[in-house]
C-alpha cells in the first residue's frame, strides 16, 4: 500500500470517526431537547418557562420539534455516496431541513424574546437566527444557480449554527461540573450565558477555520499571486469543501 493510500484511508478514517461523533450527539440532544414539548405539559420544559408569557412554552415547542429534526437529518446531507447514490432522497431531506429551519428560526424570535436568559443572551439568540436565516438562503440561492459546491459551504456554515444546541448543552455539562468542584461562586446565570455565547462563536470560528483550511488556503496556493479563485471571497466552485466526505 502506498504513501497515498494510507494517508487518503487516515482522512477517510478521522471523517468517518468525526461524522459518527456529530450524528450521535445529534441524535442525543434531539432526544433530550425534542420530547419535553410534545407533552403540552409546561411544567416538562427544559428551559424555565415565563409564566406571565402564555405563549412561551408554545413557541419553545415550535421551535424545538422542527429544530431537532433539522439537527439529525444534518449529517447525512454531508455523506458524498448518499448524494451520488440517492440524489432524490437527498433533495428531499435537503427541503424537509430548509422548512424545519424557517419555522424553527420564526419561532425562536418569540422563543428569545420571553427568555429569562437577560438581555445578552436575547441578544446572542437573535443573532443566531439571523446568521441561521442567511445561511440558509446562500445555500439556497447556490444549488438553484447549480453552484453545487458553495451550496455545500454554506450549508456546512449552517449546519454549524443547528449543532450550537450541542454544544450548548455539553458546555453547560462541563460548567456545571466546574462551578460545583472549582468555581462555585459564579452565578448560574452567568454560566448559562457565556456557554450561549461560546456555542455560537465557538462554532463559527471552528467551522470557518475549516473551510480556509481545507477550502481556500490550497486554492491560494495553487494559483500564482496566492489569491483566492473567486473575487467575491467565496472558494472556487471546483473546491471540495470542509467536512464533505473525502
Amino acid at each position: 500500500m502506498t504513501t497515498g493510500s494510507l494517508s487518503r484511508a487516515a482522512r477517510r478514517r478521522w471523517w468517518w470517526t468525526l461524522w459518527t461523533l456529530l450524528a450521535v450527539s445529534a441524535l442525543g440532544i434531539a432526544g433530550f431537547a425534542v420530547p419535553p414539548y410534545l407533552t403540552g405539559n409546561p411544567a416538562d420544559s427544559n428551559v424555565p418557562i415565563d409564566a406571565d408569557v402564555a405563549w412561551h412554552y408554545l413557541s419553545l415547542g415550535i421551535h424545538a420539534v422542527p429544530a431537532g429534526l433539522a439537527l439529525v437529518l444534518g449529517p447525512f446531507q454531508f455523506v458524498s455516496r448518499l448524494r451520488v447514490r440517492r440524489p432524490r432522497l437527498h433533495r428531499v431531506a435537503g427541503r424537509i431541513y430548509m422548512i424545519c429551519i424557517l419555522i424553527a428560526a420564526a419561532a425562536a424570535v418569540f422563543a428569545a424574546a420571553a427568555t429569562l436568559g437577560g438581555l445578552a443572551v436575547q441578544v446572542a439568540f437573535y443573532l443566531l437566527v439571523a446568521a441561521w436565516l442567511y445561511t440558509a438562503a446562500k445555500a439556497y440561492r447556490h444549488i438553484r444557480r447549480g453552484e453545487v459546491q458553495l451550496h455545500r459551504i454554506w450549508m456546512i456554515r449552517n449546519y454549524a449554527l443547528t449543532f450550537a444546541a450541542v454544544t450548548l448543552r455539553s458546555y453547560l455539562l462541563i460548567g456545571v461540573v466546574l462551578k460545583k468542584t472549582l468555581f462555585p461562586s459564579i452565578d448560574f446565570d452567568e454560566l448559562y450565558t457565556a456557554c450561549v455565547w461560546a456555542s455560537i462563536l465557538g462554532n463559527v470560528l471552528v467551522t470557518e477555520y475549516l473551510i480556509v483550511q481545507k477550502t481556500l488556503a490550497p486554492l491560494a496556493r495553487r494559483r500564482p499571486g496566492g489569491r483566492p479563485a473567486t473575487g467575491n471571497g467565496e472558494p472556487a466552485i471546483g473546491a471540495r469543501p470542509a467536512l464533505d466526505a473525502p
